[in-house]
């Protein structure tokens, strides 16, 4: 608790109200609140049977008593969020699945698996390109932000059509179609919260439901987070390349940023050239200052994440 008391007086915050207004302050370990009932996709999900409730509370206790990787969750999904978001919503998928990318790839563009899935939302290359992404010698838009939930939306749509059920969709992106569909028919069950199949699965949808409790109430949960604690977003403009770029180090030296942050910015550039092969690509340039921490971060895309 002195820690925290410490921490919260140097960033001026009122620390008796904090004290006083918050669930879930301990210097003990304590066992973080289980619901009974969440939402998810916009349907109650009845939490009260045994396995049911015994999952959510192991996930809820990993994501409570991992800090720094839960902070880092937050800190990204404030740059993250703004741009997944609109690209849900205009496909018809709902806005809870923003927490499946979470899962996915701790909101880390760059993410690859041992399984060599790639990006936000982890495709392998075969699933990839069936998905309409575009993987040759220089370019791998897999690790392209919007492309990549683009093609994560034709996936959820697809999956939804098969099984009318968000729930069952969730747990099918860890599994695979094939195999959610075989289990459903061979357990005699209705829904994939009801399988017994192998644990990474078992967990995978209960990981999304824990997620999404501590970022809707992330101070109950113990997390005291301030607006300049997130990552601010990177305000960039887009040069259309419809023409070979033979050197992406002078490409990015002509647009007067490093080649390091070029990379950074656009992931899916794969090599130090760019090959269009008859494509048109936006290449993100940050705006001048924007890569800097002049003044604390002011942008908070989910007012909940933080304590002012």
């Amino acid at each position: 608790m002195i820690c925290l008391i410490t921490y919260l007086s140097l960033n001026s915050v009122d620390i008796e109200q904090v004290i006083d207004e918050r669930p879930f302050v301990s210097s003990m370990v304590v066992v973080p609140p289980v619901p009974t009932q969440i939402m998810f996709c916009g349907q109650p999900v009845d939490l009260r049977r045994y396995n049911m409730y015994e999952g959510m509370d192991r996930e809820l206790s990993s994501f409570t008593y991992l800090h720094s990787t839960t902070l880092l969750y937050i800190k990204r999904a404030n740059r993250f969020f703004p741009i997944i978001e609109p690209i849900l919503k205009a496909n018809g998928i709902p806005d809870d699945f923003k927490y499946l990318s979470v899962i996915e790839s701790n909101m880390d563009p760059r993410a690859v698996s041992p399984a060599r899935a790639v990006g936000l939302w982890q495709f392998l290359d075969g699933t990839a390109k069936q998905y309409k992404l575009t993987i040759t010698a220089t370019v791998d838009e897999r690790y392209h932000i919007q492309r990549s939930t683009e093609a994560a939306c034709l996936y959820l749509k697809e999956a939804f059509g098969k099984y009318g059920n968000w729930i069952d969709v969730a747990a099918s992106y860890n599994a695979g179609m094939g195999r959610i569909t075989t289990e459903l028919n061979r357990q005699n069950v209705d829904s994939a919260l009801d399988l017994w199949v192998v644990e990474e699965t078992a967990r995978y949808v209960y990981r999304i439901f824990a997620i999404k409790q501590i970022f809707e109430n992330p101070y109950k949960y113990g997390f005291v987070i301030l607006p300049k604690d997130l990552y601010k977003p990177i305000v960039c403009d887009e040069v259309t390349i419809s023409r070979n770029i033979p050197d992406l180090v002078a490409f990015a030296k002509e647009h007067n940023i490093t080649y390091a942050d070029l990379k950074r910015l656009n992931p899916w550039l794969r090599d130090t050239k760019l090959d269009v092969e008859g494509k048109s690509y936006k290449v993100l340039i940050p705006r001048e200052g924007e890569l800097y921490y002049n003044t604390p971060n002011q942008v908070v895309h989910d007012p909940r994440w933080v304590v002012r």
